[in-house]
């Protein structure tokens, strides 16, 4: 007699083993539920798994993918189209990691569980399905964001049975994926809350932050007392409240309050872990959010193994149940997990979508192209140009916008420079750098920067995205490169107000063919609007904290302050 039941999805009867408790090495077990035809056939399976709960993910088989701005867009049904899986004659093993749903343990900060690294979880369930008699013994991993950054956290840890993974939009450098140049992004904070289009982690209360077990409550309160001197965070309500009520809100309260790159975040780095990762890896991530493109070609480049990269077309929101790239997936594991030879192999290791001419281009490193680096000039009337401004400040004279804080206005000011319409195709592709020369009336603010290519018609989509804390301008000189800041972020330095200085923001990799007709606008702010035609694609939450004070910036664009941007041109 069989221990499943079975379920009818659309006309496919689905065999359902439900609440299977997977034991780690330490005795804590974990939950998973296990989907697969109704017979008893051994079948290579996929994982999943992420702290959003595996009952919330078994909406794939009620609900077709939605799409922003879809009303019922629900960030957290990640792991994947059951029904597809199914089909594909795959077992599809969907599991709570420790800590969430109806798995046992704690979950102490964020890939800190309890104590124990997500991966090492990772490597004992995977091992554990391996050996069911449903498995053939074949293992890959399935999901996107959350999920995919847990493939890699896995896949680091070598397990035997993990034959290949597939990500797709997945998050990597866990200080990237919080902090954008340093200016906090508050996305993280519905992911785990539950807020904005997101129904959150599936925790009670085995969630525990890491500076609470780490330091004494007198240290937490000096500590707290410290960050509430930043003016952004103590004049935003819901930074204010997880401060002093860290309980309620224990892996966002580690966020907040842990707000340099260093130990904390490279502890458990998926792209430093990367470099023990020798299985075939396919990578894929959609353009119009720069900083998951950048940390997915970095984390393409650190893996060891057989790879291929695929930078797929704006926007930038996949659907939610995720339902799509599932064709790319099976292909790459009917290769490595059945041994079907069906020329995955044979196919270019990277595949990049220009926007704008909508071509496929390919090679085996982002660029795919040579490029040139050239610059474009901030000039004034709002001119962005190839040729550099002539007259000093007293003819060109800085101009300046002041960002009321959110307590008086919605309203985002900001000042935007334009090329003239281009007259042939004009073709960029990898990462840039914008030089700003700058005079701030505070201490601190955002910078915040966002390349569009806008139609003759006025019709624009978001190219790329720029961001830098004033006080975090400090570059990597090791590392930067003509179009290629790198700022570590490791410490602040407050600015002098009044005082002019160079900030250099990194542009985030693009691709990008200005047609003719068409032109470049950059524009510069200290927030970003609440909706416009990108932030409306993305989730309620997915905004930049804004500044909590009254800020003028001053821009210096002439001869002695020669405010640019500069790009990479491809190379014909």
């Amino acid at each position: 007699m069989s221990d499943f039941t079975t379920i009818d999805a659309g006309g496919q009867p689905i065999a359902v083993r439900k609440d299977l408790r997977v034991p780690m090495r330490d005795g804590v077990h974990l939950a998973a539920d296990v989907y697969h035809k109704p017979d008893e056939i051994p079948r290579p399976a996929l994982i999943a798994l992420s702290p959003y709960g595996k009952e919330l993910q078994a909406f794939s088989l009620k609900m077709p993918g939605q799409y922003r701005p879809s009303v019922l867009w629900d960030g957290c049904i990640e792991a994947g189209d059951i029904a597809r899986v199914v089909s594909e004659d795959y077992v599809h093993v969907i599991g709570d990691i420790r800590g969430s749903g109806h798995s046992e343990g704690e979950h102490i900060g964020n890939y800190n569980a309890g104590g124990v690294s997500l991966g090492e979880d990772a490597y004992d369930f995977i091992q554990w399905v391996a050996e069911q008699p449903w498995c053939d013994g074949n293992v890959g991993m399935i999901g996107t964001s959350y999920f995919g950054s847990m493939s890699v956290l896995a896949a680091a840890e070598n397990p035997p049975a993990l034959k290949a993974i597939f990500v797709n939009g997945g998050h990597y450098d866990f200080y990237e994926t919080t902090y954008h140049g340093g200016v906090m992004w508050l996305m993280p904070r519905a992911a785990r809350e539950g807020r904005g289009g997101d129904s959150g982690w599936a925790f009670t209360d085995r969630v525990k932050s890491r500076m609470l077990e780490e330091f004494s409550a007198e240290e937490i309160k000096q500590k707290v007392a410290e960050r509430l001197q930043d003016p952004d965070v103590a004049n935003w309500p819901n930074m204010f409240h997880t401060l002093l009520y860290p309980k309620h809100h224990e892996a966002w309260f580690d966020i907040v309050m842990n707000d340099l790159d260093g130990e904390w975040y490279e502890e458990r780095n998926p792209i430093t872990l990367a470099e023990n990762i020798t299985i075939p890896t396919y990578l894929q991530i959609a353009q119009g959010r720069g900083w998951t493109m950048d940390g997915t070609i970095e984390l393409f480049n650190t893996v060891q193994g057989p790879k291929k990269l695929d930078i797929l077309p704006y926007p930038p929101m996949n659907s939610r149940p995720f339902v799509d790239a599932h064709d790319e997936m099976f292909r790459w594991y009917d290769q490595w997990l059945k041994g079907n030879d069906n020329g995955v192999l044979d196919e270019p290791v990277l595949n990049v979508h220009v926007e704008g001419s909508h071509e496929q281009v390919t090679g085996t490193q982002f660029p795919p192209k040579e490029v040139e680096y050239r610059p474009l000039y901030l000039r004034p009337r709002h001119v962005l140009s190839e040729r550099p401004e002539a007259l000093g400040v007293e003819w060109a004279a800085p101009e300046s916008f002041t960002q009321l804080p959110m307590t008086l206005t919605n309203d985002t000011a900001m000042i935007s420079w334009s090329t003239a319409p281009f007259t042939e195709p004009t073709e960029m592709m990898g990462t840039g750098a914008a030089h700003i020369f700058a005079a701030l009336d505070v201490d601190d603010t955002n910078f915040i920067l966002r390349l569009w290519d806008v139609a003759p018609n006025g019709r624009r989509q978001l190219i790329t995205t720029g961001y830098l804390k004033a006080s975090q301008n400090e570059l990597d000189e090791e590392l930067s490169s003509e179009g290629n800041p790198v700022h570590p972020h490791t410490r602040k330095q407050p600015v002098t107000p009044g005082e002019i200085n160079e900030y250099i923001i990194r542009i985030y990799p693009f691709a990008n063919s200005f047609q003719p007709g068409h032109k470049l606008v950059a524009e510069l702010s200290n927030n970003e609007p609440m909706s416009d035609e990108h932030n409306s694609l993305l989730p309620p939450d997915a905004f930049h904290l804004p500044v909590g004070r009254k800020t003028t910036t001053t821009v210096y664009r002439d001869a002695q302050h020669r405010s640019r941007l500069v790009l990479p041109y491809t190379v014909k």
